[in-house]
């Protein structure tokens, strides 16, 4: 495969559902307002998908819904009977023993390469809990999990306080759905044949009791990771489909729940992924990039790999293509979310390490217009991409691969008035540059242009 080939941008747009800027609602509290500032400052989060499944090297937990099998359970060759799977995956618990894990290296390397909040699944569909939950004996800490004896093992807790350590900010994945709890799936199901699908086994207006039982059983989970694991600053939550006025009413009185966590943790921000309504704070595209800017709080949630868990063999992005995934989505107003599945052992994959430590050391050198930025016409073309902090514009010059051909000269195409422009990276020398019909040409000093293409020229546009 030809380099230029292997460097194409990967994120496709518009191929998720995400909800628009229109059906954001802001929220009339001046300390959540202040909080998403903070959170639009940020930029780069360190996303991470793990649990029993990545023994396996599957798409998560999503293989347990029938109604998800064809898409869900493409590489499982060894077992036919969808039965039989069912009831190995529910055993993964017992076999699940990341004595690899080193968190303070996480860490480490997190905060030496730009990223400035941990967003960790607490809790995917099946209902495995990677913390000391009480609610439950499917977990990290119980009995059945070999985990369970390590100084590690509420892995939860020893993430969160490694990550905090090194001042990084922590948001909370939870899944709504629970595949493992009697009262979503009832007793039975994953071993008695019949269908599942992504929803409870029975109607919760039928069956009144039993939907109470899991409303209180999730609240009771979500106010152990809101009490009990130091701050927390984003509640993200999965499952979009347990709402209220979905085709199934599903309503786990999730106003009820977060209103009450603010009592403790008044900062804290709700991400209700793909649900709109008050309790949407932060909007999240999944594996995609808006097609244009948008001027609200969003994050994209794009993998470093092919898939959120991690993937056997699996194939990583380049630094560059990461670096012009970041630029568009900074560019169009969003943070990025970079998810990496960790292996069943506990380590990162090295595939993973390489790309974060190339993602940050381009950032060392052209951070300073990615963070605190906001958007600026004409915000994303395809090859610049532009941000502003103050008085200064910032535009990156994408190049797509190494062998993309360099000019001495470039326009850049910026409408607005500047007084002074400079090369990011190359001291703080003013560039000739002259108004034209396009936007400004600059001459690049001659080093700049000398062999492969750079992932990105940055510049500095001081504007009058």
């Amino acid at each position: 495969m030809e380099q230029a080939e292997q460097e194409d941008q990967v994120v496709q747009t518009g191929v998720h559902n995400f909800s628009k800027e229109e059906e954001w609602v802001k929220p009339e509290n001046p300390q959540l307002l202040e909080r998403l500032e903070w959170f639009r400052d940020q930029k780069l989060g360190l996303m991470m998908h793990w649990g029993p499944y990545s023994q396996l090297g599957i798409v998560e937990s999503w293989a347990l819904s029938d109604d998800d099998a064809d898409w869900s359970r493409e590489g499982i060759d060894w077992e036919k009977d969808g039965e039989a799977f069912k009831r190995q995956y529910f055993d993964l618990n017992k076999t699940f023993n990341p004595i690899r894990l080193q968190p303070d290296v996480w860490a480490d390397l997190a905060a030496d390469n730009g990223f400035k909040y941990f967003l960790f699944t607490t809790k995917h569909h099946d209902g495995f809990c990677m913390w000391d939950t009480q609610t439950t004996d499917y977990r990290i800490t119980g009995a059945d999990c070999p985990f369970h004896t390590h100084r590690y093992a509420d892995i939860c807790g020893q993430l969160f306080d490694a990550f905090r350590a090194r001042g990084l900010s922590i948001a909370a994945y939870f899944s709504k759905a629970d595949w493992n709890t009697p009262y979503y799936w009832e007793q039975g199901l994953k071993t008695d044949g019949r269908k599942t699908w992504r929803g409870p086994s029975y109607h919760p207006n039928e069956h009144p009791e039993l939907w109470e039982q899991f409303v209180q059983f999730t609240h009771e989970q979500l106010m152990e990771l809101l009490t009990k694991y130091g701050r927390i600053d984003v509640l993200w939550l999965d499952a979009g489909w347990v709402r209220e006025g979905s085709r199934v009413p599903q309503d786990i009185r999730l106003g009820e729940l977060v209103e009450r966590a603010r009592e403790q943790q008044p900062w804290l921000l709700s991400a209700d992924r793909t649900v709109g309504g008050p309790y949407e704070n932060i909007v999240t595209p999944e594996q995609t990039i808006p097609e244009g800017p948008m001027n609200i709080p969003w994050e994209s949630c794009i993998t470093m790999g092919t898939s959120f868990s991690f993937r056997y063999e699996d194939q990583y992005k380049t630094a560059r293509q990461l670096v012009g995934i970041l630029l568009e989505v900074v560019a169009k107003g969003g943070n990025l979310a970079l998810n990496v599945g960790p292996q069943p052992d506990g380590r990162l994959p090295e595939g993973a390490i390489k790309g974060i430590k190339e993602l940050g050391a381009w950032l060392k050198e052209f951070g300073e217009g990615i963070y605190g930025t906001r958007i600026c016409d004409p915000y994303f073309t395809g090859e610049w991409a532009f941000t502003r902090k103050g008085e200064i514009v910032y535009a990156y010059r994408i190049y797509r691969s190494a062998d993309a051909p360099v000019s001495s000269e470039l326009i850049i195409p910026y409408p607005g008035a500047i007084d002074r422009i400079e090369l990011m990276g190359g001291g703080n020398e003013a560039l000739a540059c002259s108004r034209s019909e396009q936007g400004w040409l600059v001459r690049l000093p001659d080093a700049a242009v000398q062999g492969q293409a750079p992932i990105a020229h940055g510049f500095r546009m001081i504007t009058k």
